[in-house]
């Protein structure tokens, strides 16, 4: 049962993560002005008597009904994830005498799961502040690759047990750590609306080296009471933002493509097939990006690069694991 939930949690958890990205892409984040529920009520509005009630109370922001749903679904399934998690924990310490039978890690996911609602509230309170968003996205990422970490060491019903020293070991973990700090830089890059301040590649406005600002472009925290839909930064360091993550994604896809090749010509056949999902994963993501930017960003390619870049990380953390573990 333990199992069955961590596998059907790590893939709510990507479901979780993608309606997330809609919503934000959507311009849906503040669909709904209040939290948990949506304009007071759990259920979005749906009679014009309850709409005018609603309007009345958020006079600022009239509700929309097609952005209040999509942020109320998105609610929904991250609650449901709560609870498969809160579960999971209560098994894992019910069985925590059985061999094998992690604990650490389900602990430490309810209590992320409760800070990751917290980011969730603190999202909608204070207007779509980029680190609150970019750490709400990181908030679900963790929650992802920890259960998929979990999955993968119980997955044969026996303990993982560590290998001896594989070459790859600190390759596949300086992989995974520059995949999590680009999409980091994904992440605040979408929270500041730098996505399309550079229209056209390889050239960023016409130059390889636009005018930038770095530190404006960086300040992490700019005080309480600023509303940041549709973003505050001026021209220069929204450029800033836009090229970290365009040179990111070069570093990574050079790094991260050496590792995935390396792992192909490995001898292992679990390595071997790690290495050709991270090498395909790897090139589907950096194409979005290129296709997001020459098709203006679409929404169903941002909204699949969103997606793809949870795969990246997954594909990653397996290799980490594959160079590291092996099943008794």
């Amino acid at each position: 049962m333990f199992l069955h939930l961590t596998r059907i949690s790590m893939l709510l958890t990507f479901v979780v993560v993608v309606l997330g990205a809609y919503t934000r892409l959507s311009d849906a984040g503040l669909g709904c002005p209040d939290w948990p529920g949506c304009y007071g009520k759990v259920v979005v509005p749906d009679t014009q008597e309850k709409i005018d009630a609603s309007n009345e109370i958020y006079a600022s922001r009239p509700l929309e009904p097609a952005k209040a749903w999509k942020e109320m679904v998105h609610r929904y399934a991250a609650g449901t994830l709560g609870t498969l998690i809160l579960i999971s924990a209560f098994l894992a310490w019910r069985n925590r005498s059985r061999p094998g039978q992690q604990l650490v890690v389900p602990l430490l996911l309810v209590g992320l799961v409760v800070f990751q609602a917290l980011l969730g509230m603190w999202t909608v309170t204070l207007l779509l502040k980029p680190i609150i968003v970019m750490g709400h996205l990181l908030g679900g990422m963790t929650i992802l690759a920890l259960l998929a970490w979990t999955y993968m060491k119980s997955s044969r019903g026996a303990p993982a047990t560590r290998t001896d020293q594989h070459p790859l070991r600190v390759w596949a973990l300086l992989g995974l750590i520059v995949v999590a700090l680009q999409i980091s830089l994904g992440g605040w890059t979408g929270a500041n609306y730098a996505a399309l301040i550079c229209p056209d590649l390889p050239l960023c406005q016409g130059r390889w080296w636009p005018p930038m600002d770095f530190i404006e472009g960086f300040i992490p925290w700019r005080g309480l009471g600023v509303n940041y839909e549709f973003g505050v930064l001026e021209g220069p360091a929204r450029t800033a933002v836009h090229m970290s993550h365009r040179l990111g994604a070069l570093i990574t896809l050079t790094l991260v493509g050496y590792v995935a090749i390396r792992a192909i010509l490995d001898t292992g056949p679990k390595i071997k097939l790690a290495g050709v999902i991270l090498l395909l994963v790897l090139l589907t993501q950096f194409s979005l990006g290129v296709a997001n930017i020459l098709l203006t960003l679409p929404i169903a390619v941002a909204v699949t690069h969103n997606g793809v870049a949870a795969l990246l990380l997954l594909s990653m953390l397996a290799l980490v694991f594959h160079t590291r573990y092996t099943m008794t």
